[in-house]
């Protein structure tokens, strides 16, 4: 198969076109795309997949002559498709998030509306709907097929209706439109939200101004002022003297809340974190608007009364109203704890008003602000627990956290991850590839990590991304491959990447994604994996893997110092278990007031209105919470989960999840965590249950099948301190 077809003349070669030539099992040449590349593998994938679908069609056609279907016939050339557009579209919607840059931008954007348009002449494929509804009509032929066939074709038939199959003429040429726009905006609130967040800098250059700061952060800022003044060799950085840049990255912007006793600094940068995007030339507040608007268009010409109604209609939730219940009844648990938490920070702060600065400006600070609030929490934190998070990071280098993770999977998985550097291609330096064998020594699955901050050209947050899905074809069987990426502190000079434990926390929680993506057994690329999971079911396996940080022979296992090897001392793990639920309430009432802003703004808001999107989510801010939100608050405008990922009227799939991993992880507590045997057999049904069935079966029914009954909150009360 050729690909040299409308290429540049000065390039003949394409990474792109070549992987997904080649056939199953090719990973992305990541050093040798460069964005040039895109639009013509874009534009090659077009016309492989209209010459694919030409034989789709025709087996239908022949299919419904002969009064019966045939899976090899049907649906293995869709999942060709499938896998072709993967080998195409993933790795530059990868390299997009991970190594952007204003020329990708650029090649993105051309391509971004041919990809849009294919995805909507695949999903408004009447041929292919008609044939696979007539098939599941037909009782004799549809008995023919496992309960994951049927299962995938059910849940394409209602994404064909949600992508607008039934609609026609102008209706349709709306909903394209909408599509479109939407795809569009969506790029551009991403884009915008980089942007300002890479040029914000606060810079400093005196010891006054970083007074209190950790050493790991002055030597990180330097760096960071260094690379911005282009002055990045390592003579010519001064952690102790400075300058220092600090960003609103998180690991410059946490630790920096945390410890700088500046109240006038610490002042700036939250007011720039919280008014990121809402301004100039890159104000994401009216795209936020085209949003609601765009999206409650689209349902209702999908005949649905809201957007949150069609979200919830691919979703394990049954209903709006059974998401607000479940919403509510965790704000009735934790509000009161946030409250007791809140006055247990403006106590502690009267008590000991000498931990603060001042401010060079002789203003006094009577209440307790915005600002003050992670400063003050860690203060309380190290006076009741005697420990700071900063005295724990020499015990967690990422070598260390990714040898004791690695060794509780094998334990209760019988899995081992194997370190594979060098033997596949890489985007960027920081980047590790690694290998899953079985415990035959069979080689199962791979993925990448990406984990250190790079604020200059990657997004923020933590996320895992299937590079290439399980997946039976013809010609063999291809392994899953993931992208695990975090944004956790990078090595600074001679010191390694030194983590703190909510980063060891993400670490875990994105490797929970990656083994539901890679330890599936199913055979079918629709279903395998995270495919076809209701989306508020994709978190179980995620937050599961956060309760083992608190099992003590896991976090002895992981926990050692990176110059010493000491194991983390009794006295520090005892200190961390004491602490699990401090503030648990505080943190709890944060998600819920995001979960319940994005529901009502699917759900009541009228985009036309007089009201603001702001004024909502202040309101929720207010009722879920224990201060009031600051006037300048513009989190809406940062908030990339429901404006610019997959969470829109979905966010609350977090605390629903919570509920289902909680109660999960009870079963392993039940069997006992330290009897290994117990431990195996419980981990061999939950990765046989939940794990390696994937998206073939309904995620109530695993759970079921995994615990016996469905799903119960008092675990999730009772890890959070509330039982």
């Amino acid at each position: 198969m050729s690909n040299t077809g409308d290429l540049t003349s000065n390039n003949p070669f394409n990474p792109l076109i070549e992987a997904a030539s080649r056939g199953p099992g090719q990973l992305p040449a990541y050093p040798f795309i460069t964005p040039e590349h895109v639009v013509p593998a874009v534009k090659w994938l077009v016309r492989q997949v209209e010459e694919k679908m030409a034989s789709v069609e025709s087996a239908l056609s022949a299919g419904k002559e002969k009064s019966e279907k045939s899976w090899s016939a049907i649906m293995v050339p869709l999942e060709g498709v499938a896998a072709t557009i993967n080998a195409t579209w993933s790795p530059v919607t990868h390299l997009f998030g991970v190594l952007n840059s204003p020329e990708l931008r650029k090649a993105y954007d051309e391509a971004l509306p041919l990809m849009v348009d294919l995805d909507l002449k695949l999903g408004q494929n009447e041929a292919v709907y008609r044939g696979l509804k007539s098939w599941q009509s037909d009782a004799g032929a549809w008995a023919k097929l496992d309960k994951a066939q049927q299962r995938i074709i059910e849940k394409r038939l209602l994404a064909a209706e949600h992508t607008g199959v039934a609609l026609s003429g102008a209706a349709r040429d709306r909903f394209n439109e909408i599509e479109r726009e939407l795809s569009q905006i969506a790029t551009k609130f991403s884009n915008q939200l980089l942007d300002a967040t890479k040029e914000f800098a606060l810079n400093l250059s005196s010891k006054a101004e970083v007074d209190g700061l950790p050493d790991h952060l002055l030597e990180l800022a330097a760096h960071e002022w260094a690379r911005r003044n282009k002055t990045e060799s390592t003579s010519q950085v001064e952690p102790t003297h400075g300058p220092w840049a600090i960003t609103l990255d998180g690991p410059s912007f946490i630790p920096f809340m945390e410890f700088s006793k500046r109240p006038d600094l610490r002042e700036k940068l939250y007011l720039a974190s919280i008014k990121r995007a809402s301004s100039g030339e890159r104000d994401n507040t009216p795209l936020i608007s085209s949003f609601l608007r765009l999206r409650q268009e689209k349902a209702k010409l999908l005949g649905f009364k809201t957007f949150a109604a069609l979200s919830l209609s691919t979703k394990m939730a049954p209903s709006v109203a059974d998401v607000r219940a479940l919403l509510e009844k965790i704000l009735a648990a934790a509000l009161p704890a946030a409250r007791r938490d809140m006055e247990e920070l403006k106590a502690f702060r009267a008590a000991h008003p000498d931990l603060d600065g001042q401010r060079p400006d002789g203003k006094a600070t009577v209440d307790l602000a915005h600002w003050d609030v992670a400063f003050w929490a860690e203060r309380v934190k190290e006076a009741k627990f005697q420990y700071s998070e900063e005295e724990l990071r020499p015990y967690f280098p990422l070598e260390r956290a990714l040898d004791g993770l690695f060794s509780l999977v094998k334990k209760a998985f019988r899995i081992e991850v194997r370190r594979a550097d060098g033997e596949a291609p890489v985007w960027h330096q920081d980047v590790r590839f690694f290998k899953i064998h079985d415990d035959s020594g069979k080689h199962i699955a791979s993925f990448f990590l990406d984990p250190y901050s790079r604020p200059q050209n990657k997004k923020g947050g933590a996320w895992m991304a299937g590079c290439l899905d399980r997946w039976q074809s013809t010609s063999g069987l291809q392994i899953p491959v993931a992208h695990l990426v975090c944004n956790g502190t990078p090595p600074v000079g001679e010191t390694p990447s030194l983590m703190t434990f909510d980063q060891v926390r993400t670490l875990f929680h994105e490797f929970g994604h990656g083994i539901h993506h890679m330890l599936t057994e199913v055979p079918y690329i629709e279903a395998a994996g995270i495919n076809n999971v209701e989306w508020d079911a994709v978190e179980l396996p995620s937050q599961f893997m956060e309760n083992w940080l608190f099992h003590v022979p896991t976090l002895k296992g992981l926990a050692r110092h990176y110059q010493t090897g000491a194991v983390l001392p009794d006295h520090y793990i005892e200190k961390i278990l004491a602490s699990r639920t401090y503030r648990s309430g505080s943190m709890s009432i944060r998600q819920l007031q995001f979960a319940l802003t994005d529901l009502e703004l699917h759900e009541e808001f009228d985009p036309a209105g007089k009201a603001s999107p702001f004024e909502v989510q202040n309101r929720h801010m207010t009722r879920a919470g224990v201060m009031p939100p600051h006037p300048e608050n513009k989190f809406l405008c940062s908030f990339s989960h429901i404006f610019a990922g997959g969470y829109s009227a979905g966010y609350y799939s977090y605390k629903w999840a919570e509920v289902l991993s909680a109660d999960a992880f009870s079963a392993f507590e039940e069997a006992g965590l330290d009897n290994e045997v117990s431990l195996a057999a419980v981990g061999q049904k939950f990765r046989k249950v939940i794990l390696a069935q994937g998206g073939s079966r309904h995620p109530m029914e695993l759970f079921v099948e995994f615990r016996g009954r469905k799903p119960e909150p008092a675990a999730l009360l009772r890890h959070e301190g509330w039982l």
